[in-house]
């Protein structure tokens, strides 16, 4: 395989993973509010996504894939709201260990890396149309 094509699948590999990130984070701040139905009962749980490179032997390059898909295990907080019927004997409703703040954070970092892989993509596409217009020639 040639650099050009070797570089675009590598940076494809990152755009992939970068979507799958941003699915993450946007599930995670839809839930932000999702909390328990029943007294007692856990809200949505923070979901977290883990890179790992992986070794391609055609490219002899490493590609970025996701390891795995889990939750974050970090403790609840609790809000007064004895009105809530997830409410507990004392009114206290767990809250999703979801902070917009660093959600948001995540999501602008994964949408630069989204946008580094992308114009990484359209470079070795500019690469590969000027090599054939002067092949052309």
């Amino acid at each position: 395989m040639d650099a050009i094509s070797a570089a675009m699948k590598i940076a494809g590999s990152g755009l992939e993973a970068q979507s799958l990130r941003v699915r993450m984070v946007s599930e995670n701040i839809a839930n932000a509010n999702s909390l328990g139905s029943a007294p007692g009962a856990d809200p949505y749980r923070r979901k977290t996504i883990v890179f790992q490179p992986e070794f391609d032997r055609a490219l002899g390059a490493d590609t970025v894939t996701v390891k795995k898909i889990g939750v974050d295990p970090g403790e609840f907080t609790l809000s007064y709201d004895p009105s809530h019927p997830a409410a507990d004997q004392k009114g206290y409703v767990k809250v999703p260990n979801v902070n917009t703040l660093i959600e948001m954070t995540d999501m602008r970092e994964a949408t630069r890396s989204y946008d580094a892989n992308l114009n990484v993509i359209e470079q070795a596409r500019g690469m590969a149309m000027a090599t054939l217009a002067l092949l052309d020639n």
